[in-house]
């Protein structure tokens, strides 16, 4: 084979090689392009995420305070008013919790003022006897309605936390500390006492 055919093959085999270096130097060059951009990027993160600094940090501790400050007072306020309300309202309580009661004590005292008028132009002593006994009727029905009751004393065994022994009479029909009478009577409002019954109690 002659150096003329050799030679043209030599030539491509160069071509190829400085082909493959373009190449190769091509890839370094993005290689390096691609490191670049990556740093420029991190750089720009590292910015972005950087921690605030002592004069921000500062400034949002105040604006953190002041909302603290904003709540608190208004708070202060909700309890100063609720206080003064609950206030009133159980002063309000005490002052008119008998307003029902009294309510119905009005009426009874009505038909006290009209036996009493009418008293006056009759000389009729069981027409006045008749009144009372309606009028007092209402009463207790009045003191039933708020759970007054009468003390059921005649009878009983004495008790001094229930009864008021004014004296003691001996009497041989009925078993000692018996009460036998009863002076005045006693009062319970829901089951606690009101009044004690004042009684006379038997003795041996």
């Amino acid at each position: 084979m002659s150096e003329e055919e050799v030679k043209p093959e030599s030539e491509e085999e160069q071509v190829a090689e400085e082909s493959t270096e373009t190449v190769a130097a091509e890839s370094d060059v993005a290689e390096e392009t691609t490191e670049e951009a990556t740093e420029a990027t991190v750089e720009e993160s590292a910015e972005e995420v950087a921690e605030p600094t002592n004069a921000e940090m500062v400034e949002q501790a105040k604006a953190q305070a002041a909302d603290y400050l904003d709540r608190m007072t208004r708070m202060q306020a909700e309890m100063d008013n609720l206080r003064k309300r609950t206030a009133r309202d159980v002063s309000n309580a005490r002052k008119f919790a008998l307003e029902p009661f009294a309510k119905e004590l009005l009426a009874v005292a009505d038909s006290i003022d009209l036996g009493l008028n009418a008293a006056k132009d009759s000389d009729d002593v069981s027409s006045l006897i008749e009144g009372m006994e309606l009028t007092r009727k209402q009463l207790f029905g009045t003191l039933e309605k708020f759970n007054v009751e009468v003390m059921d004393a005649m009878g009983v065994k004495f008790d001094p936390e229930q009864h008021e022994a004014m004296t003691m009479v001996p009497n041989p029909e009925m078993e000692p500390n018996t009460v036998m009478d009863v002076i005045q009577k006693g009062y319970t409002l829901n089951g606690r006492l009101l009044r004690p019954a004042r009684v006379i109690v038997s003795s041996s």
